[in-house]
């Protein structure tokens, strides 16, 4: 049972990380703590659900479509609220609460067009195959999320510590005015960033809806809150360190309920963040750098 409860984990840590990793990509390079985030998570899933019913999209295609249309929002986000916000030094309160805002539009536009009830991909669409691994009862949906995640993580990790882009980004997240003056395209990037770290949060919305095969207005309010105590327990802004809370909160929550009960899943899960922040305040692989102006 553990061995298979170990996987369960797995699946839902990598969709956490992925969800935690736009998060902190947006945090890192704008220096904005996005709380609309969760409901461009919820916006993906009900895309990608929409490009399968209505426009007769396969699993992979509505990703895809869900990535794009994510990506899109939050670019629309970035250009209308924070960059005006960008340009008027806002304190850092206020994007805070303008994305509060928006996030609760989102929810209520969508709860208006499709209702309050819980909707599902169709069967048609998920793949159906059960394999066993290594004595594991495995199907090919849980191998695909997993897969999925990780690649994604992956090849985000890889651009931001071996290509050009990377570097810029990297840069800005250090000083953007420094960045200004070396040349670096900083609108342009922080326009790029929002549409990358939404498209994330999309996918990362198709994959939960799958992974629980129940999609609903309200589902990116409880997956907000673990992504900020993700991005806190992995060091505010560090890409690896959302990975591998991401993966520490999927393992504690499986397990809690496996061992303790359902009641306590997210008791277990947000005391054992709790603890380890005691020990590493700063979190796995925070620092005392400060974001330069």
């Amino acid at each position: 049972m553990l061995e298979q409860q170990l996987f369960n984990a797995l699946s839902l840590g990598s969709v956490y990380a992925l969800f935690a990793l736009g998060f902190t990509l947006v945090f890192g390079v704008l220096g904005v703590v996005n709380l609309s985030h969760g409901a461009v998570f919820m916006v993906g899933a009900y895309a990608a659900l929409q490009a399968t019913t209505h426009l007769g999209f396969g699993l992979w295609a509505a990703l895809a479509f869900a990535f794009v249309f994510s990506g899109l929002l939050g670019l629309l986000i970035d250009v209308l609220v924070l960059r005006p916000l960008r340009a008027r030094n806002a304190p850092h309160l206020i994007p805070m609460i303008a994305t509060i805002g928006l996030g609760i539009t989102f929810n209520s536009l969508v709860q208006g067009l499709f209702g309050p009830e819980n909707q599902r991909f169709p069967a048609e669409v998920l793949p159906q195959e059960t394999l066993r691994l290594m004595g594991l009862h495995v199907t090919a949906l849980e191998l695909s999320i997993i897969g999925l995640a990780f690649g994604l993580m992956t090849v985000l990790l890889l651009v931001m510590r071996k290509t050009q882009m990377g570097r810029a980004l990297r840069a800005i997240a250090e000083s953007p005015r420094a960045a200004a003056l070396l040349g670096i395209n900083v609108g342009g990037l922080f326009m790029l960033t929002s549409f990358m770290a939404a498209g994330l949060g999309g996918i990362a919305g198709v994959l939960i809806g799958l992974y629980s095969n129940a999609l609903f207005p309200l589902m990116g309010q409880p997956i907000l809150h673990k992504g900020i105590a993700v991005i806190i327990l992995g060091g505010m802004g560090d890409i690896r360190g959302a990975m591998l809370a991401g993966l520490f909160l999927g393992f504690a929550e499986v397990l809690s309920v496996a061992y303790i009960g359902s009641t306590m899943r997210d008791a277990v899960a947000f005391g054992l963040l709790f603890l380890v922040l005691l020990v590493r305040p700063k979190g796995l692989f925070g620092s005392v750098n400060e974001r330069k102006v």
